[in-house]
């Protein structure tokens, strides 16, 4: 993973709606390598993706934001926050990098951010074209997510109380819990993770964010069916030892998806990408490797 100060130097901004948005980009983009998106999850930031980020920059060019609310991005208190506004964010950062189409790499939160994509582009109502989707541990199915109960606390009357309740050490417990039992989070990590929460008093809106899990009941139909009637060629990597969205989550997909890719990881938490990056590296290559060969 990238030290903080480097990332923080790396970022660049751009406004959306008032709002100052962060987001990282290949320097010097090559013509012949294809984007690659990357979107984060809950409650963390881009940071996650820094640790390979480098190793996926040798084939594509990289782009990746902080979602509103999260990480070095504004963060305001008096906006319902919605998956629909952050999927297009991921539009207006590609519309601004003048690209047409891209790969999309996501976990957790943005894989939902994801699925509203794909449903844009099955539709043919996004602005760009999407190449490939694959997907890390996350809600793909709202009724196979498992909320923590701090998060179902998060949904009451009373979840503004989280902003008080929430500090490094109770980070600390909530990673070892959904993390997998040989792979958890170096003290620098969470370090990390909890400066970019914490970032523009980021505790006072914890609990807005956690809208996404009404949202995406609500949205159900719309955002499974993005999954059950696409041609965009998909692939699943999960954790399989994730009590949120681990095994389980797994085969359901199998069950739910028309000719499923999926490949488990059965030791690894909610964390792929910074647990074992080297495994997801290696799946995720040989999805596109499977790609390019169909291709031709």
């Amino acid at each position: 993973m990238k030290p903080l100060d480097q990332w923080r130097s790396e970022t660049q901004y751009f406004d959306a709606n008032g709002n100052r948005i962060a987001y990282w980009v290949t320097k010097n983009p090559d013509d012949n390598k294809p984007w690659l998106v990357l979107i984060h999850g809950f409650p963390t930031s881009s940071w996650d993706w820094s640790g390979i980020w480098g190793p996926l920059e040798n084939k594509f060019n990289l782009a990746a934001l902080d979602m509103l609310g999260f990480g070095l991005s504004d963060k305001p208190k008096n906006i319902r926050y919605s998956l629909m506004h952050q999927a297009d964010l991921q539009e207006m950062l590609l519309a601004s990098l003048g690209v047409g189409d891209a790969h999309l790499f996501v976990h957790d939160y943005g894989n939902t951010a994801a699925q509203e994509l794909l449903a844009r582009h099955n539709e043919g109502a996004l602005s760009f074209a999407i190449n490939s989707v694959c997907f890390l541990n996350g809600g793909l199915f709202p009724e196979q997510h498992r909320a923590r109960p701090v998060q179902k606390l998060g949904l009451t009357p009373l979840g503004w109380l989280m902003g008080f309740m929430l500090s490094r050490d109770k980070l600390r417990q909530s990673f070892n819990q959904i993390f997998g039992p040989a792979t958890k989070a170096p003290d620098i990590e969470i370090d990390v993770h909890w400066t970019l929460i914490s970032e523009h008093d980021g505790q006072k809106i914890f609990h807005k964010l956690l809208q996404y899990i009404p949202e995406r009941k609500a949205q159900r139909e719309r955002w499974v069916g993005a999954l059950q009637n696409t041609t965009v060629p998909l692939r699943l990597i999960d954790g399989g030892a994730d009590p949120i969205s681990g095994k389980h989550l797994y085969e359901y997909y199998l069950e739910q998806i028309p000719n499923a890719d999926a490949v488990l990881l059965e030791d690894i938490g909610h964390y792929p990408h910074t647990e074992a990056p080297e495994r997801v590296l290696k799946a995720f290559q040989e999805f596109h490797n499977r790609i390019k060969t169909a291709a031709l």
